[in-house]
């Protein structure tokens, strides 16, 4: 089973424990209807401190790339393949591909959320494209 990360802020817990269990949920203001990434203590757009922890769809689309040829850390080998995607939802978000699809991704080429757990326990979000 799948850890959850060492809490730096008392608004990830929630998120954290849901990519444990596969289904990535975010923070979601029911005045606005705005989902926000990262987690945080009131909306930006109505300045309510409400929300409700909503599941995404994880779908999403390449905003941006870049390739790490050094390895920073023993789960992440290089060539590491780090994305920022648009989720269908709204927010953008950094995660990581596999390296293999560097060859066919582009701007706004549709992803999908998948998990991945790695030697150190943790299951993190990742992306994949969707064909």
């Amino acid at each position: 089973m799948s850890k959850t990360p060492r809490l730096y802020s008392p608004y990830d817990a929630p998120m954290w424990e849901s990519i444990a269990e596969g289904k990535m949920k975010l923070q979601r203001c029911p005045e606005s209807g705005e989902f926000r990434y990262p987690p945080g203590p009131i909306c930006p757009v109505s300045l309510s401190m409400d929300y409700a922890w909503t599941p995404i769809s994880g779908k999403a689309k390449i905003v941006s790339w870049t390739v790490f040829h050094r390895q920073y850390l023993p789960a992440y080998p290089a060539p590491h393949l780090v994305v920022a995607v648009q989720l269908e939802e709204g927010p953008i978000m950094v995660s990581y591909m596999d390296h293999a699809e560097l060859a066919d991704i582009a701007l706004d080429a549709p992803v999908r959320m998948m998990y991945a757990e790695h030697p150190d326990g943790y299951q993190v979000p990742k992306f994949t494209l969707d064909r």
